[in-house]
């Protein structure tokens, strides 16, 4: 069965008539998304009992989670570009599917470096799954009704997964971290079904039918040689060829990328269209979301590690900790939707990442804690302002994105949008983390300065320094030392987390100037055709 949607019926779905058709759209696209909503939120929480049962190094954890971002981000276009071309339902059906297969390897991964191969995999899955659920709702639904639907999107996606860091907390609690990656099957499978049964299909007819392989090629070697010089840097130096190397490859792959898609885009052939961005409220929303999904990917990986490593959190509170921002997303989201439609988007973009900057410079205030008996006074003024923030920015943002394109460009649209977002995380994780790893190394020969521990103890501590707050007291280290060196252990990462967290209060007011000086006032709809012009 495959059901195929021409222009006069998908204007009738747009318009409102065949609502049906629409309801069931929603519902497969916001199952399929919250697979992967689930799988960043959950795992985030689940990192501190993965480090352990899998005994994994700081740096194996942060490749972990940016094994998954680094082909997301490369592949991403890609995803977009084939569901435009071969059908948006299509493709969008073979990233669930692959998504499906990755989680049930990740969930039975023996080691950590089994782990980072199943989530490569799982990142060509969300590659090839999410750009789709955006573009099949723009496909389906009018300018008029475009925001609203976004909104709904992302309010039921939030309802849907915000028992994502509960669910992880309480797993891992329980011992059973890799029910994290295995509560995707049964989300993967209503979802195929739905789609398989009830979703058309829909594709973009002035495609040119051929695939950018070598744009994706280069992305992702610019992108890894970046993420494995960054997060190697600490181990190494940035002095070591392998660190240096790789780093400079990044820069040259990337720099080439972007010379390939200048050349190829009058063919029709490029992954990345440049002359999207000649669009202000394309190349701002885009720019703000570099800053803004910076920021949100690398302050979620450590606030987790910081509640259950330094401040004593058990993972299931942990998890539960982050529903007031997961609750007020939900419910500002439909909301602010509705007021980009009606306002334009400008003014929610500017004023939500200053809120999550704030957030994050209150988080960076707090010292060590005495638990969550002291976390309505430390952490929960920070994660509220952080949903606030975030509440007012989601929808609009998207919104504003779909709504500067033409409407057949909307799968390349979607995909650019989210590969900036992944490759924000890419970088942010593989930047920050290698600042917060010299951070910690650097705090903890601070902080132990002053005991009288043996040279064999202080060089047995600074190899732990490399497993981050998940460090243990070396053997070395005498009985009548031990607790004033776990203690100083985590005073040095509390001293590097509020570093990370002000590069993200930093990351995130930089991501309002872009909206406060490039995004237009009022909302866009599409432009009927795929000349570009600049914003006025």
């Amino acid at each position: 069965m495959d059901l195929e949607l021409n222009a006069s019926q998908r204007e009738s779905v747009s318009g409102g008539v065949h609502f049906d058709a629409g309801r069931w759209v929603l519902a497969s696209t916001i199952l399929a998304s919250a697979m992967a909503f689930i799988d960043s939120s959950a795992l985030n929480v689940a990192l501190p009992a993965l480090q352990v049962g899998l005994q994994a190094s700081g740096a194996q954890l942060l490749w972990v989670v940016n094994g998954y971002l680094l082909v997301l981000a490369a592949l991403i276009l890609v995803g977009g570009s084939l569901g435009d071309e071969l059908g948006r339902k299509r493709v969008f059906m073979a990233g669930i599917g692959l998504f499906m297969l990755a989680s049930l390897a990740c969930g039975l991964a023996p080691t950590a470096d089994f782990l980072i191969g199943a989530r490569l995999a799982a990142g060509v899955g969300g590659a090839l799954m999410i750009p789709g659920s955006l573009a099949i709702i723009s496909s389906y639904f009018g300018a008029e009704r475009r925001g609203q639907a976004i909104g709904t999107w992302s309010s039921a996606t939030t309802m849907v997964t915000i028992a994502g860091p509960v669910l992880g907390g309480l797993l891992s609690n329980a011992g059973l971290w890799r029910g994290v990656f295995l509560i995707n099957l049964p989300l993967g499978a209503v979802a195929l079904t739905v789609l398989y049964l009830k979703v058309p299909e829909s594709r973009d007819e002035e495609s040119s039918g051929k695939i950018d392989y070598l744009g994706a090629l280069l992305a992702m070697l610019g992108l890894a040689g970046l993420t494995y010089g960054f997060i190697s840097a600490p181990a190494f130096g940035f002095g070591d060829p392998r660190v240096g190397g790789t780093l400079a490859g990044g820069v040259i792959a990337l720099a080439a990328f972007v010379v390939v898609e200048a050349r190829r885009e009058g063919s029709g052939r490029a992954m990345l269209p440049l002359s999207l961005f000649n669009s202000r409220t394309f190349s701002g929303t885009n720019l703000m979301t570099l800053f803004l999904y910076g920021a949100l990917s690398v302050g979620g990986f450590f606030l987790s590690l910081n509640l259950v490593q330094a401040q004593g959190y058990s993972l299931a509170i942990a998890g539960l900790t982050f529903l007031p921002s997961a609750l007020l997303l939900t419910t500002l989201s439909r909301w602010s939707g509705k007021l980009a439609d009606r306002y334009g988007a400008r003014l929610p973009l500017v004023v939500g990442p200053l809120l999550v900057g704030v957030a994050y410079g209150v988080m960076a205030r707090v010292g060590v804690t005495h638990g969550p008996a002291d976390y309505w006074t430390t952490y929960f003024p920070g994660i509220v302002l952080l949903g606030l923030g975030m509440g007012l920015t989601v929808a609009p943002l998207t919104t504003a994105v779909m709504g500067s394109v033409a409407t057949h460009h909307s799968g390349t649209a979607s995909g650019v949008n989210n590969a900036v977002a992944r490759t924000a995380g890419v970088l942010a994780i593989a930047m920050v983390g290698a600042v917060a790893l010299f951070a910690f190394a650097t705090a903890l020969q601070e902080r132990t300065a002053a005991l009288n521990l043996p040279t064999e103890a202080r060089t047995a501590l600074q190899a732990e320094a490399g497993r981050l707050g998940g460090a243990e007291v070396p053997a070395q280290v005498a009985t009548e030392d031990a607790g004033a060196t776990k203690l100083a252990i985590k005073l040095a990462f509390v001293d590097a987390f509020r570093v990370v967290m002000a590069i993200c209060a930093g990351l995130a007011w930089l991501s309002a100037g872009m909206a406060a000086l490039l995004v237009e006032r009022k909302t866009l709809t599409p432009n009927p055709s795929p000349n570009y012009g600049s914003g006025g």
